[in-house]
């Protein structure tokens, strides 16, 4: 069931009457793309501020109400949204609805708890910031975005969580925050007819409010490849490589998807077990093969994640004891090149089909994925987008593949970190 409230807010109700759980998810379409330098890091610092008290919960009292039904919740932030979830016994969807409802337009942003909150964002960037992985990540983006506010991290640059004030968060907030710009999804153990009558109760009374997310800032073409060397505290050497990719609207995303898994080993969008977090590599995959089997590396997988404006497709390499960098970027050149002339095998792809379909089936399994499905691809498409995706992905042909690696794959739109270890005292 869908349905818009008259404040904008949208409602998407996915009952499943054996469910003992239900699971209360509310997406913002606001993310680190709605952030401009001097506010960088503000969409997840007011995901931290939201647990910190509303008029009818204060500091903590929501994290309480939760766990004390015997529920779980969390928030996370990325660069085109933010989510907050709950999960709790059936019996209980009305505490979840009830926090949500309050903490919607009515967070309260109080100056001592920014404050507070402020020494765990700055801890939350430096232990990122311990991560080669996370340094040449960012140092990626950095290189590969003049313009467009993908080019920051969705933490924030150091010198924006230092300065960022009260006032300037609480502003952000009530731009933004808002029902014209907030999906909620309710999945798991509940009756339709009931929760839907609730939700109009609860959140129809909401003023509409959000200004417009969308990003206008279009991101000029590459004009050549764009590298760089970071060193640093480790004991092996890696390299990040991207390539302008196409937002997941466009019509060459399938291809995406299924190079992702024909050269990384999985795709996000489509993988059984958890939709978020890092990609996974798999020995099946093209760059295992090419690179893990033989030794020369010890990871190699690539990560497609889509995203509502042009996007990378990322590579990552991570190379054995002794082997240089110079040899893993060359077997990946080597690997890339043979896949523009041949494209995937007859067998390769019938495999990658059936792993997608396989991630598909069992990507609604619980309320909690369900809600975070449903949300996520209302985040990204219009209704009925997942369903045109996944048709579009299994028509394509082994040729259709071979001619989107070389679109993608092209030398001007390529951008190269590498990482050299210091390889000092004490480096793990």
């Amino acid at each position: 069931m869908r349905f818009v409230l008259p404040n904008g807010l949208t409602v998407l109700l996915a009952p499943e009457p054996a469910s003992p759980t239900a699971s209360v998810w509310v997406w913002y379409r606001v993310g680190s793309k709605n952030e401009w330098p001097g506010v960088t890091g503000a969409s997840h610092w007011v995901e931290h501020m939201l647990f910190q008290g509303s008029p009818r919960y204060g500091k903590g009292e929501m994290d309480r109400a939760v766990i004390s039904v015997g529920g779980t919740l969390n928030a996370f932030t990325d660069t085109d949204f933010t989510a907050y979830f709950s999960t709790v016994p059936r019996e209980h969807l009305h505490v979840p609805l009830d926090i949500e409802s309050d903490r919607m337009t009515r967070a309260l942003i109080a100056p001592a708890e920014v404050e507070r909150e402020r020494t765990i964002i700055r801890s939350e960037r430096e232990g990122n910031e311990n991560w080669p992985e996370f340094r040449a990540e960012e140092e990626l983006f950095h290189l590969a975005y003049r313009l467009h506010p993908y080019r920051w991290d969705p933490l924030g640059y150091p010198e924006d969580i230092l300065a960022l004030t009260p006032a300037d968060l609480a502003a952000y907030y009530r731009r933004y925050y808002g029902t014209r710009n907030a999906v909620l999804v309710i999945a798991g153990g509940f009756d339709a007819a009931r929760t839907a009558a609730d939700v109009r109760r609860r959140f129809g009374r909401l003023p509409a409010g959000g200004e417009d997310p969308t990003v206008r800032v279009v991101e000029p073409p590459g004009r050549g490849e764009r590298r760089t060397t970071l060193t640093g505290p480790g004991t092996t050497p890696f390299l990040e490589m991207g390539w302008r990719g196409p937002a997941v609207g466009d019509p060459s995303a399938p291809a995406l998807l299924l190079l992702d898994v024909l050269l990384g080993g999985e795709t996000r969008l489509f993988r059984a077990g958890s939709t978020w977090g890092r990609s996974s590599e798999h020995p099946s995959a093209r760059l295992y093969r090419r690179l893990v089997d033989p030794g020369l590396a010890i990871r190699a997988t690539t990560e497609w994640r889509p995203r509502v404006h042009p996007g990378l497709f990322g590579l990552h390499a991570q190379a054995s004891r002794g082997v240089s960098l110079d040899r893993i970027e060359a077997t990946i050149d080597a690997e890339l090149d043979r896949f523009r002339r041949t494209g995937p095998s007859a067998r390769e792809l019938r495999e990658a089909r059936t792993k997608i379909a396989r991630g598909a089936a069992l990507a609604y399994e619980g309320a909690s994925r369900t809600g975070f499905r449903l949300g996520y691809f209302e985040m990204l498409g219009r209704p009925g987008f997942e369903s045109d995706l996944l048709r579009r992905l299994f028509a394509l042909r082994s040729r259709d593949l071979r001619d989107a690696a070389r679109e993608i794959f092209r030398p001007e739109g390529r951008t190269v970190v590498r990482y050299e270890p210091t390889e000092g005292p004490g480096d793990a």
